[in-house]
């Protein structure tokens, strides 16, 4: 654990930038994401993978004509909490099964799988906030997960 991350169980870290509701606006949510979490020393998988599908559906199904959207990550010593706040609140988000040819529509199943829990919010109209937030507890030295050597009996 590095000096930065040490420092988180007496505080609480924000970070927030409003984006335009297109594909360089998510993309660009990802990478100030990815960015901000490397310098808190932060993991960068599994959250930069929420924040893409949460921005890319802000920009796709959450899109309204001259309002941003607004990524939010608020980290303790414990959870990361990733937020996209947009102004479509018609459109509430759920997961639903896509067809099996279909090319998208699998993002909040994805966020789903990734998150410890998400959720949505319905906020001051017009805004909802999409949530999910990640655990940062780290693995136990002995745990199988830990990349500890020596965790396979011999054989396998």
């Amino acid at each position: 654990m590095n000096q930065e991350t040490a420092a988180l169980p007496h505080t609480t870290r924000h970070f927030t930038v409003l984006l335009s509701p297109t594909p360089r606006g998510a993309r660009l949510a990802r990478l100030l994401a990815t960015e901000q979490l490397h310098s808190w020393g932060l993991p960068l998988d599994p959250a930069r993978h929420i924040v893409a599908e949460l921005a890319a559906n802000a920009a796709t199904h959450g899109r309204a004509p001259g309002r941003d959207f607004r990524l939010a990550l608020h980290a303790t010593a414990e959870t990361l909490r990733i937020e996209v706040t947009d102004t479509h609140p018609e459109r509430l988000p759920a997961p639903q099964l896509p067809s099996p040819d279909a090319e998208s529509g699998r993002g909040l199943l994805l966020v789903e799988a990734l998150a410890h829990r998400w959720g949505v919010e319905e906020d001051r109209f017009p805004r909802k906030t999409v949530w999910a937030e990640l655990g940062l507890t780290p693995p136990e030295p002995d745990s199988p997960c830990s990349g500890t050597a020596g965790v396979f009996p011999e054989g396998t």
